[in-house]
């Protein structure tokens, strides 16, 4: 097994430093000192092994996407081709523990601000969205035929909504009556 290099190494622990730190304040109201102290390092070395503070926060939600992905591909994987079980898949791995958890969802309210202003953030966004729509689409349209992207886009929006709602609630996120909800939603569509 080959070895692994320190600039992996501390690359992975910025990015769940920065993590941990958003999630702590739930807010991007931290420095990249205290994003390197977390880390275990100075902030000459976050700096160069990541760059400024937009570099690293973005460093952190292309981590989180890539998790992200890795499960809903997963998820899609173990549901074959049958549509109901691939559009829970979808719903399930949105809300996965390692994706709804409070780290996590305070860094998604803080990437969709960032988004507003930093094209970078912007595009991964757009990235996440289209992906998200297409995995719907692609369940929905063998369930509602040529209604799929509008019911995709509902489900996509409400998806957004609670991981909104969980990161303004103060509480713990409740995973799985996340994903109850909307795939009760789903199922009311696909009914219809």
């Amino acid at each position: 097994m080959p070895k692994l290099g320190i600039e992996p190494i501390r690359r992975d622990a910025l990015v769940q430093a920065t993590i941990a730190e958003v999630g702590r304040r739930g807010s991007l109201d931290v420095t990249v000192a205290q994003i390197a102290r977390t880390a275990g390092m100075s902030p000459a070395l976050a700096h160069h092994y990541l760059g400024a503070k937009e570099q690293i926060f973005l460093a952190a939600m292309r981590h989180i996407l890539s998790v992200y992905g890795a499960e809903v591909r997963a998820a899609l994987a173990e549901a074959g081709d049958r549509p109901a079980a691939r559009l829970s898949a979808v719903i399930r791995a949105s809300f996965s523990e390692a994706s709804f958890r409070r780290e996590a969802v305070a860094a998604w309210l803080n990437f969709y601000v960032l988004a507003l202003t930093l094209p970078e953030a912007r595009r991964l966004l757009a990235v996440y969205q289209k992906r998200l729509r297409s995995n719907l689409i692609h369940a929905l349209r063998p369930q509602v035929g040529a209604r799929a992207a509008e019911v995709a886009e509902r489900l996509a929006a409400l998806i957004d909504g609670v991981y909104l709602r969980e990161a303004l609630s103060g509480r713990a996120p409740d995973r799985t009556a996340a994903a109850a909800m909307v795939e009760g939603v789903a199922r009311a569509e696909v009914g219809r």
